[in-house]
């Protein structure tokens, strides 16, 4: 924990951890010379067994072929898109593509086909690398249908095919350099207030964010680190591969989220780290309730990309027996922005975000006037550093609307900065409900209903009221058993809040409407109730 007294909520950048002039191509072959012969890579197929594995010289060895490769179809600071689950392949060709000069661009394998259509128009992707199906999105099918449009995707190759993957088309070019401060990847924001924009990020900031991040999580040399996070998410591809890699970790790339399945690699694999988003641990622990594992060798988990609940928190630490700390950030930071240490209290770890990353300033700014705001007051939270993207691709005026002329970028989330520099998250600028002139933070409230026990997940909006403005709706998810009795919920709110923060409807739901890395929907769910699809959900 960083020791310090703030005045106004503004956290100012902290030395500690050193910016390195690291590629992500250059970081895979410093562990190649370093640790040659640890393992680098194992594959968990969608079944959850253990499949293919390889040793940090394997590894490059694979990439610096492929790379080879890729330069006998595109030039350098070409983009190539990847659209496929999470494979082996995967892996190979994120290294294979920084290694060429080239730009990643990551496609969900969930995409239909306009939403391919969108990022590889907007990307302006020469290239795509995808496999035929997954979880029966007939992608190779779709991918046909769309190239066929869109004449500035030359080549369409097949993951899945070796030949088709390493083949050169003529003869290989040297690789050519790459920078630190060149363009690594574009990544398509989450969604979860309408379609996405193309953030671009750099060598730098994907693979120092990486470093510090997994630093944070106090991993070891040789630590086994489980990836079910997707790789087309900063999550996944940068948090999870590049950060392992710069420890010299043992990852294993899980192809599908299976809770059951999850639990067992644990238990067989012997896995000292993960990450996982709220969804992905409640239904952990559920399975965990149902077919116990051994979870000894679990030292740490991280959590974030969306409110963490404080029973989460305590259920992982009480069931699993091991840490869990949370993370904020976004994927135009890289991801990370703020962290809980394992030093910080509980209260800490479950009331706060933390404070800052190294080398990372953090400010709370007022949305209309862009001042500091005092300490504890609600405002937007920005951030300034290294870890902020470059832009968003073609499209200036929305880079311009998120950074600003001091360097500082407007995440468009809302929170609060205490006198230690400890953050808080209470909701989006979009998602701040105005009732009655008096402004209500949906996650102030999900907190309290978390705490509930008859509430798995709770999801709060706000919806246009002739009255109010706006008033506040909650949707709720029940847990395992249990039901909801509208008034005891009422009771539960009013005891810790005032009583404009109750909600005014509560519609029981079986799931929420997710974004590709568990976020909720928020829109979605406010469109569809405005529509009456909820109406015979009400309580």
């Amino acid at each position: 924990m960083y020791v310090v007294s703030l005045t106004e909520s503004y956290f100012p950048a902290q030395c500690d951890g050193e910016i390195l002039a690291t590629t992500v191509g250059s970081i895979l072959r410093d562990a190649a010379a370093d640790m040659p012969d640890a393992t680098a890579l194992t594959e968990a197929r969608a079944d959850g067994t253990i499949g293919r594995s390889w040793i940090y010289r394997e590894l490059l060895a694979e990439a610096e072929r492929l790379a080879a490769a890729l330069t006998t179809r595109f030039e350098p600071g070409e983009r190539v898109a990847v659209w496929s689950p999470n494979t082996p392949e995967w892996v190979i060709l994120e290294f294979a593509i920084a290694l060429a000069g080239l730009t990643l661009v990551t496609v969900n394998p969930a995409y239909q086909a306009k939403e391919l259509n969108y990022v590889l128009e907007q990307s302006r992707a020469a290239g795509l690398f995808l496999v035929h199906e997954f979880r029966g999105n007939p992608m190779a099918d779709i991918a046909r249908d769309v190239c066929a449009q869109l004449p500035a995707v030359r080549h369409v190759v097949d993951m899945e095919d070796p030949a088709a993957l390493f083949a050169p088309v003529a003869r290989a070019r040297a690789l050519p350099p790459v920078a630190p401060g060149d363009p690594a990847q574009i990544q398509y924001t989450s969604g979860t207030t309408g379609f996405p924009k193309g953030a671009v990020l750099s060598h730098r900031s994907l693979t120092n964010n990486a470093r510090l991040c997994m630093g944070m999580w106090e991993a070891r040399r040789g630590d086994v680190y489980l990836n079910m996070m997707p790789m087309f998410h900063t999550s996944g591809c940068a948090s999870g591969l590049l950060g392992a890699v710069q420890w010299r970790c043992r990852m294993i790339l899980a192809k599908l989220f299976e809770p059951v399945n999850m639990n067992a690699l644990i238990a067989q694999e012997h896995v000292d780290l993960m990450a996982g988003v709220p969804t992905m641990l409640i239904a952990m622990l559920e399975a965990h309730a149902r077919r116990p594992r051994d979870m000894s060798s679990l030292r740490f988990i991280v959590s974030g990309g969306t409110m963490v609940p404080p029973e989460l928190v305590r259920n992982v630490q009480d069931i699993f027996g091991c840490r869990l700390s949370i993370i904020y950030g976004q994927t135009e930071t890289s991801p990370g922005l703020t962290h809980t240490r394992l030093t910080d209290s509980f209260e800490d770890r479950t009331q706060t975000v933390g404070q800052a990353f190294p080398q990372t300033e953090i400010s709370i700014r007022d949305p209309a006037t862009s001042s500091v705001v005092p300490i504890g007051v609600v405002g937007e939270i920005c951030s300034r550093g290294y870890c902020n993207m470059i832009a968003y691709n073609d499209n200036p005026a929305a880079t311009a609307k998120t950074i600003d002329g001091d360097g500082w970028l407007h995440t468009g989330d809302l929170g609060t900065m205490d006198a230690r520099g400890f953050l808080r998250v209470t909701g989006r600028v979009k998602d701040m409900i105005i009732r009655g002139g008096e402004n209500l933070f949906p996650a102030e409230i999900e907190n309290v209903l978390a705490t509930h026990p008859d509430v798995a997940e709770a999801a709060v909006v706000g919806v246009p009221d002739a009255k109010w403005g706006e008033i506040a709706i909650c949707f709720l998810r029940p847990a395992a058993g249990r039901s909801f009795d509208k008034s005891d919920l009422i009771r539960h709110v009013r005891r810790e809040l005032a009583a404009p923060k109750t909600p005014a409807q509560w519609i029981v739901v079986d799931a929420f409407p997710l974004t590709a890395s568990g976020k909720v929907q928020k829109f979605v769910l406010r469109d569809r109730f405005i529509a009456g699809e909820y109406a015979a959900r009400i309580i």
